[in-house]
């Protein structure tokens, strides 16, 4: 999945775009992300952010959603622009960006029902599905009010020194509630007829257009897919886009799908680029540039949708996460050196959906870059490091990095460790790029790698410093009768070396027990997880059709998933619903995915006994019942591999230990990459 070694240049997306009254340098928009920086009331660094990453070559980024009121912040505390301070806060960050060369435009995100603010508003009062509180139906005063507020945020965005601004109408936010009649069962002029309905956006971009000026970007951020029931049709999108490029806007960028959409649209298991044909059928009907978003990852892949005419430019948010150098290093012929995007959502959208500053799995010092500072080491120290799985690997090339000299040692004949085991669950190939880009990294800087080989205490005495990230075991879960010939490991299943039959129940059902389940529904030998997943199939899979056939892009039909290769039964020992445990934003992608393909869910179970027959278990203190299996699958947790280093500390040479290795639970790539970073920016 790395980028091929012979594209080093990209024509359509390094072309700069002239918009008349400014040029962009090139196609890139890094786009919107809440990241949670503005609410830390650290200005300078919500500066660094954005400054690091025009400095990294993109043409024009957005910021994370502004709200223009208290009534349409995202959450009651989320930054707004409304008074001179907010203006005086955000100058500080737009004269960072043009000081590093990039220019910035400021998103108005008024949230709608989405608000989790007990005063939210909305077109109708329709309680929304993901939020706390059921909105006030605004009367005809108050929608008044928020196009006053709307502009005013965007008036002042312009005096803060922006470039322009977005207006978010996507996603389902407030402009996009107005839209359909999903949400919107007015009987005024903002309701009714599809005229009446898409009167409010029109009108914001009209009136924005005549506070700012002609000479400042107006993005419009259009959803040309709802994938929600009684969504816009594609002619409404066509007849709103065409009505916004007449209001004054410059830009209409596309937004995929509302947030209460039962349809994933960005994560990992997205086949890249999986919607850049949505915005290709607007193309050729609005003169304005299109900008195209989502799973959109490599230059390869930007290129690509570019040369075949699918959008002007195209937006990438979370790859500037993962590497804010991303358009700098494809310009100069480094595409494989670019840390790329997993789509994994851990520390992103997880983070924010969760009230967490946000930050990147694969780039720990995203959203840190004030505090997490890697720089050149006062002395250079020769460093071994136990393990090359993702804590390892991460320590290694930072502490390269810094200038220190390093060796790695690793007892299996590849690096990459656990994530080895990922890649091979498909949904999760994005993991074999990861791994990829690790071995680039360590072939460009002074690391010795050591494969093959298992570290001793006496090798480790001639180094300055010992980093113990040795990993994780399976946990024994102590079953009577687990030493059954048909009773095997997740590692054996994920390496393709046990022998699995048609019923399988697995053990244990956290993340590694949904992968397992994941992985052993599929047919046949899993070499095709180093493929794109097919795109048909996906569609297929999630009932996502032709906007242009079906309204919002919802098949008739529905969602169609594949025949499972298997019976797969998933155990646990805790009386709470499996998956608890999984990822904020998309464990109920994984949950949604076992249960269509017919996996039965156990939770409270007592294992009594493996027998020839299957797993004895007692259910929430039931009668003990058979589970019958051809073949058993322990994912019973992990502990940590440390004995290494308790070998040193009793020495009274104590090491660092870290990732799996310091702490097992469950296993975890961004607390292990984080934590190896931060020791190597120490050492």
């Amino acid at each position: 999945m790395s980028e091929d070694a012979e594209m080093t240049s990209y024509p359509h997306l390094l072309a700069p775009l002239d918009l008349g009254f400014t040029t962009l340098k090139n196609r890139v928009l890094m786009g919107s992300m809440h990241t949670g920086l503005e609410e830390t009331g650290d200005w300078n660094r919500v500066a660094a952010f954005y400054g690091t990453r025009a400095k990294g070559g993109v043409a024009l980024m957005v910021t994370g959603g502004v709200g223009p009121n208290q009534e349409g912040a995202v959450f009651p505390d989320a930054t707004r622009m409304e008074t001179a301070r907010d203006v005086a806060n955000h100058q500080i960050v737009t004269s960072h960006v043009h000081k590093e060369g990039g220019k910035i435009a400021m998103q108005i995100l008024h949230a709608g029902r989405y608000a989790y603010g007990p005063n939210c508003v909305a077109p109708s009062a329709i309680k929304s599905p993901i939020s706390p509180h059921a909105p006030t139906a605004l009367d005809a005063t108050g929608i008044e009010k928020q196009i006053q507020d709307i502009v005013q945020a965007a008036r002042l965005a312009q005096d803060a020194g922006y470039d322009g601004v977005e207006i978010m109408g996507s996603e389902g936010y407030f402009l996009n509630q107005f839209l359909v009649t999903h949400t919107n069962k007015r009987d005024d002029e903002w309701g009714g007829s599809y005229a009446n309905r898409m009167r409010l956006p029109v009108e914001v971009v009209r009136r924005v257009r005549a506070a700012v000026g002609s000479d400042f970007i107006l993005i419009y951020r259009l959803s040309m897919i709802d994938l929600i029931p009684n969504g816009s049709s594609f002619d409404e999108v066509v007849l709103l886009a065409q009505a916004v490029e007449d209001a004054g806007a410059t830009f209409i960028n596309t937004g995929i799908g509302w947030h209460e959409a039962r349809i994933p649209t960005i994560a990992t298991s997205v086949p890249r680029a999986a919607f850049a044909s949505v915005t290709q059928k607007l193309m050729g009907k609005v003169s304005v540039p299109l900008i195209t978003s989502n799973r959109i990852n490599t230059p390869k892949v930007a290129e690509q949708v570019l040369a075949d005419g699918a959008a002007d430019m195209v937006s990438m948010a979370r790859p500037m996460l993962a590497d804010p150098d991303f358009v700098v290093k494809a310009a100069s012929g480094a595409a494989a050196m670019i840390t790329p995007c997993i789509a994994c959502n851990q520390a992103c959208l997880d983070h924010t959906f969760g009230g967490k500053l946000s930050s990147c799995l694969v780039n720990p010092r995203a959203c840190h870059e004030t505090e997490l500072r890697l720089q050149p080491a006062a002395t250079s120290k020769i460093i071994a490091i136990v393990g090359a799985g993702p804590a390892g690997l991460a320590t290694a090339i930072a502490a390269a990095e810094r200038g220190h000299h390093v060796a790695v040692f690793e007892q299996s004949p590849t690096i990459g460790g656990q994530l080895n085991m990922a890649r091979q669950v498909p949904g999760k190939e994005e993991f074999h790029g990861l791994v990829q880009w690790f071995q680039t990294r360590l072939a460009a800087l002074p690391i010795t790698v050591h494969l093959n080989t298992r570290a001793k205490v006496e090798m480790l005495s001639r180094f300055d410093e010992v980093v113990i990230a040795t990993g994780v075991n399976p946990r024994d879960p102590g079953i009577p009768g687990q030493e059954r010939p048909h009773v095997v490991s997740y590692i054996d299943v994920l390496r393709d070396n046990a022998v699995v039959g048609d019923r399988v129940v697995i053990v244990g059902a956290g993340g590694i027990g949904f992968d397992v389940a994941e992985y052993l529904l599929h047919p046949g030998p899993k070499t095709h997880a180093a493929s794109e997943p097919n795109l048909a199939d996906w569609r297929t899979e999630w009932g996502v059709g032709d906007p242009t056939l079906h309204r919002a892009g919802l098949l008739p039909a529905g969602p169609k998933p594949p025949e499972p290769a298997r019976s797969v039964t998933l155990t646990q020992r805790k009386a709470e619903p499996l998956g608890r445990g999984l990822g904020k934003t998309t464990g109920w992608i994984h949950r949604t995915k076992l249960k269509r393909q017919g996996v039965r869910f156990v939770q409270g179970a007592q294992y009594q006994e493996i027998t020839e027959q299957g797993l004895v278990v007692q259910i929430r203190g039931q009668a003990p019942e058979l589970l019958a299996a051809d073949t058993i699958v322990l994912c019973a947790g992990q502990v940590s591999e440390n004995r290494l280093a308790k070998a040193l500390t009793e020495l009274g040479e104590p090491p660092h230990v870290i990732g799996g290795a310091d702490f097992a639970g469950e296993l975890d790539a961004k607390r292990a990459i984080d934590q190896g970073t931060r020791l190597a920016a120490r050492l």
